[in-house]
């Protein structure tokens, strides 16, 4: 099914530096640099019951100073999962959706207005803190989470007259194209970049064998899910995190 190879391949395209299988969820963790990659995405049922997973991810948590963190989704097993994290008192943070363009034999389209090119990792991270206008919080984890990355992947800057105005992540895992941490310099926006960043990323994907590309953009971001609409994205399902309540 769509959103379950979906959800397969972003946890593949955005690594943990360690993780492990318990009774069927995922432990995931990266010295706690996003949510993404320390948390537990809960794909298969166990003879476990849910209370008994979740002390145990607690403290196998405990034992990193880490919070237990539970990505849910739609299709998260048992399917009653949520209830037993509310009564434990987790509260629902950071509501996603999960966007898909297939786009078959021909790529999103946009007048060019710039010109696409790759970056290493050490250039790619210090054009993201600039165009974020905020420092990386853990830049070594970062780097090293992307040095990770067992699919091809590209750093893609957009410049316009020698100036990047624009970068973005892209994961090419199978036939399943990522794109992560989209942004666009402040002063830039509204030019139309963006989109000229993600055509040219999409198209590199396609040239690449790639069948399907997805995002993630925040509920609260509704301009974001608006202008990917306009490049075709449609929403396939969403995401969300329980965190233990402060």
């Amino acid at each position: 099914m769509l959103h379950r190879r979906i959800e397969e391949a972003s946890l593949k395209a955005w690594p943990a530096l360690q993780q492990m299988l318990l009774a069927g969820w995922l432990l995931r963790f990266a010295r706690g640099y996003t949510q993404r990659a320390n948390s537990v995405p809960p794909l298969f049922g166990s003879s476990l019951n849910a209370e008994e997973k979740i002390e145990l991810c607690e403290r196998l948590y405990a034992e990193k100073e880490q919070p237990a963190s539970f990505r849910l989704t739609p299709f998260a097993v048992p399917p009653d999962l949520e209830q037993v994290l509310v009564r434990r008192h987790y509260r629902l943070m950071d509501r996603t959706h999960v966007q898909h363009l297939n786009w078959g034999d021909r790529a999103i389209q946009t007048a060019p207005v710039g010109e696409r090119r790759n970056e290493t990792v050490d250039n790619w991270l210090d054009t993201f803190c600039r165009l974020s206008a905020a420092p990386l919080a853990k830049p070594q984890t970062h780097k090293e989470m992307r040095q990770a990355l067992p699919a091809k992947r590209v750093l893609a800057v957009l410049a316009d007259s020698a100036t990047i105005v624009a970068c973005g992540l892209g994961v090419l895992e199978q036939e399943y194209f990522g794109l992560f941490e989209l942004v666009t310099d402040r002063q830039q926006r509204h030019k139309g970049y963006g989109a000229q960043l993600v055509s040219g990323m999409v198209q590199w994907a396609q040239a690449h064998a790639a069948a399907h590309a997805y995002l993630q953009v925040m509920t609260r971001n509704a301009p974001a899910r608006h202008r990917y609409a306009k490049l075709g994205f449609a929403d396939v399902y969403q995401y969300w995190y329980r965190v233990p309540d402060a």
